[in-house]
């Protein structure tokens, strides 16, 4: 049988919760229901932290979008598709992606696809060149920038 906890407690846990580290409201309802706080009082609590800026969606939103691309390297369409699991609105979600910048971004990807095509030790350059694609596809990026950087990288 789960605790019952007092309002107060409860709003103090998440005030904590939040202030830890962005949080977006999903997460933030999850945490409470797995502390079995109901419906109605999971309503108010939502209002209050939203009220005293624990919980602000867009913050949440640009701050994951950097976090995610500077130290995991991911691109836009992950980082698309992270938010939008998180139920993140379309314009909190075009917000973020305005946090990475072009130049940083391009940067980011060089980067990345030349550290992974010279750790790639394949002989056969059709596998080679679809496992570099496979890594950097799953690392969100886009399929014309893949493509385009397996077409620069074969050359040298």
């Amino acid at each position: 049988m789960a605790k019952a906890h007092t309002n107060q407690e409860v709003i103090q846990k998440m005030e904590r919760y939040c202030s830890y580290q962005d949080r977006c409201h999903q997460e933030v309802i999850q945490k409470m229901r797995a502390m079995a706080v109901d419906q109605a009082q999971s309503d108010v609590i939502i209002v209050h932290l939203i009220e005293y800026g624990f919980l602000n969606e867009e913050r949440f939103a640009c701050s994951f979008a950097r976090g995610k691309h500077r130290i995991k390297n991911w691109g836009k369409t992950r980082i698309i598709s992270e938010l939008r699991a998180r139920n993140i609105s379309q314009i909190n979600i075009a917000t973020a992606l305005k946090e990475l910048t072009p130049e940083e971004y391009d940067q980011n990807f060089h980067d990345l696809s030349e550290r992974v095509w010279n750790k790639i030790r394949e002989s056969n350059m059709q596998k080679k060149k679809k496992k570099f694609y496979d890594y950097l596809f799953r690392k969100g990026y886009e399929n014309q920038l893949i493509y385009d950087k397996i077409t620069e990288l074969e050359k040298k």
